[in-house]
């Protein structure tokens, strides 16, 4: 791979988060609407009145935050603490900084969604292989109902109806939350265990649903390859359909399934947000909620730009990765 490619890629890599950085920016000053004010007048009107002294109050906390510079000085300030991973504070959980708040969240969603995207991808990618397979056992035929059923369900759907069936009737798992209340983190197994616990639920709820959406698409990228001419020519050899079935159809077949499961593993800080919600589960989807529920702003660009860093690296990582996985692939001019 040519390095001047790659510093061409990075240097695009970097122009995108300027851009993303620069629209998360303004796109929520265009509103005209003033979070300090609004945050402070919601937590007033909460306790039954509206404290007198507001002007006061909302000059003070402008002048912390900010925003009573010029919209240029913000911005450029804005630009220096986000290179540095600084989101200023939280509004509405002033005086806790941003970066403080989605750093605690964040292992609780990588964890639920790292592994549960790799889970419903590996099965996925599997079943939806051999579903494709002329010599596949006859019993998988039934498997494509349920697959695409499951598929067609939302997450936040299914989750309620687990929630119901598994947690309010049976009572086998626990009903929401990330750990037992009361109980305290740390890294021991009866924590590691109740923090399992919890996240079966809303696992089983993503794993069922995104298991069908990576079968289908694999069942129809190897009805395709199984057409091509390597492999009527692989077959014509004589090699062993094991050998064919692996090597030069689901080898052939998976690439724009690594395409997929890199982007959505780049989504992962986006959180399955309305899952997360239902389950009360303490990561970055329950976290973006709430900070769209108190007119959080400064919370809102820390969740939204760290999604676009992670999408834009995983972009890069692709162009990396793909002529390794397919030497057919090259960087390189003819």
């Amino acid at each position: 791979m040519r390095a001047d490619y790659l510093a061409k890629r990075f240097g695009v890599f970097l122009l995108i988060i300027w851009l993303a950085a620069t629209l998360n920016f303004f796109l929520p000053r265009l509103s005209g609407q003033d979070p300090v004010r609004a945050t402070l007048l919601q937590q007033a009107q909460l306790g039954g009145y509206v404290q007198a002294g507001i002007e006061a109050m909302v000059k003070e906390y402008e002048q912390r935050f900010g925003l009573d510079k010029p919209l240029w000085r913000q911005y450029l300030t804005y630009l220096y603490d986000v290179s540095r991973l600084d989101f200023n504070y939280s509004i509405a959980n002033y005086p806790r900084k941003v970066g403080e708040i989605i750093g605690e969240a964040v292992p609780w969603t990588v964890g639920l969604l790292g592994i549960t995207t790799l889970l419903s991808f590996t099965i996925g990618t599997f079943l939806g292989a051999l579903l494709a397979w002329p010599r596949a056992p006859r019993w998988m035929a039934w498997l494509m109902p349920p697959l695409w059923a499951f598929h067609a369900i939302p997450f936040f759907l299914l989750g309620l109806i687990l929630m119901y069936l598994l947690a309010f009737q049976i009572k086998l798992f626990p009903m929401m939350g990330g750990y037992t209340a009361g109980s305290f983190p740390g890294l021991t197994l009866e924590f590691v265990w109740d923090v399992i616990v919890h996240a079966l639920l809303p696992a089983m709820s993503i794993v069922l649903v995104a298991t069908g959406g990576w079968a289908l698409a694999m069942r129809g990228m190897m009805v395709t390859t199984q057409g091509e001419d390597y492999v009527t020519f692989a077959e014509a050899k004589g090699l062993k359909s094991r050998t064919i079935f692996l090597r030069y159809c689901i080898r052939n077949a998976i690439l724009p399934q690594t395409t997929a499961l890199a982007l959505a593993l780049g989504q992962i800080l986006s959180g399955a947000v309305l899952v997360e919600v239902i389950f009360n589960y303490p990561g970055i989807g329950t976290l973006l909620f709430r900070a769209i529920k108190e007119n959080d702003h400064f919370l809102i660009q820390g969740i939204v730009f760290l999604v676009i860093v992670a999408l834009g690296l995983t972009t890069l990582f692709l162009d990396v990765l793909y002529p390794m996985l397919d030497p057919r692939i090259t960087y390189r001019r003819t």
